[in-house]
C-alpha cells in the first residue's frame, strides 16, 4: 500500500506527520521512566505509517483524551489515536478499531453495589476521567446516576477516595494499577462497555485521506504488527480488534 501524493499532502500538509498521543491511557502510550522518550503501541503505529508517508513523524502528546481528541478535530494535529464514540465523530474520520479494551466498575469491598445493573440509582455518584471515552458512554446511557467528571484518566482512583464517591469508571488495567496500593477495593465482576481503540484524521482532509488510514489500520492488524507491539509494550488486558466487515 503505498500513498499517491494526494493522500501524502492531505495526512501530511506541512510535510511531516503530527500525532496527537494520549498519555492518559497508558495501554496505548507512555513515558519510558529511563530515557523519558514516549513509547507505546500508538507510537509505533505513528511512526510507522509516518514511513509509509515518506515524512518525519512529530508526537504531541497530551494527558487527557479529550485533548487528544480536540488537536485532531481543530488541525492542529494530523492524526490520533482514541476511542471510537459518535460524539467525536462529527469532525474526525475514525478508522475501524485496531485494539478492543474493557471498560469496568470499581467500588469499595464494603459497598452495595454488587453488579453493573446496581449503579446506575439515584444515590449514587460515578466518577470518570473528563472527555474520555467512557466519560461520553455513561453520559448516555446511565439515566439516574450521577456524573462526577475528574480532570484526567489518572485522576480519577484519586477523585474516588478523596471525595468519598460510590463508583470509579475507566479502563481495567487502569483502575488495577491506580487501586493496587489501596485496600478494600474491587472490580465489578462484568465490563460495562468495550472501547475500540481506532485512529482518526480531520474529515475535512477528504476521503481518500480516511481510506489510506483505514487501510493502513487493517494492514497493521493483519500483519500481526499490533499484537507484536502490544507484547513488546508489555500489555496485557487488550485485544487486537478483528478485521473490518
Amino acid at each position: 500500500m503505498k500513498p499517491d501524493s494526494t493522500t501524502r499532502a492531505s495526512l501530511a500538509p506541512h510535510h511531516r506527520l503530527r500525532a496527537s498521543i494520549n498519555l492518559g491511557n497508558p495501554i496505548l502510550a507512555g513515558t519510558d521512566p529511563v530515557t523519558g522518550r514516549l513509547r507505546g503501541v500508538s507510537i509505533d503505529l505513528a511512526m510507522e505509517l509516518g514511513r509509509r508517508l515518506g515524512v518525519d513523524v512529530e508526537l504531541i502528546a497530551f494527558d487527557t483524551a479529550g485533548k487528544s481528541v480536540q488537536a485532531v478535530a481543530e488541525e492542529n494535529a494530523d492524526v490520533g489515536f482514541f476511542a471510537i464514540d459518535p460524539a467525536r465523530g462529527a469532525s474526525i474520520a475514525f478508522t475501524a478499531a485496531y485494539v478492543l479494551i474493557e471498560g469496568f466498575y470499581l467500588v469499595r469491598e464494603t459497598s452495595p453495589i454488587k453488579t453493573n445493573a446496581d449503579v446506575d440509582r439515584p444515590e449514587h455518584r460515578v466518577v470518570v476521567g473528563q472527555g474520555s471515552a467512557y466519560d461520553l458512554f455513561l453520559s448516555r446511557e446511565l439515566k439516574h446516576a450521577q456524573i462526577v467528571r475528574a480532570p484526567s484518566s489518572p485522576a480519577v482512583v484519586r477523585t474516588f477516595l478523596e471525595q468519598q464517591i460510590e463508583v470509579a469508571a475507566g479502563v481495567k488495567q487502569q483502575l488495577e494499577q491506580q487501586a493496587a496500593g489501596e485496600h478494600g477495593l474491587h472490580l465489578l465482576p462484568e465490563r460495562f462497555m468495550v472501547i475500540q481503540q481506532a485512529m482518526g484524521t480531520p474529515k475535512i482532509r477528504g476521503d481518500e485521506a480516511a481510506l489510506f488510514l483505514r487501510q493502513f489500520v487493517e494492514e497493521m492488524k493483519a500483519s500481526g504488527f499490533v499484537a507484536d507491539a502490544l507484547a513488546r509494550h508489555g500489555i496485557n488486558g487488550a485485544s487486537v480488534a478483528p478485521p473490518e466487515e
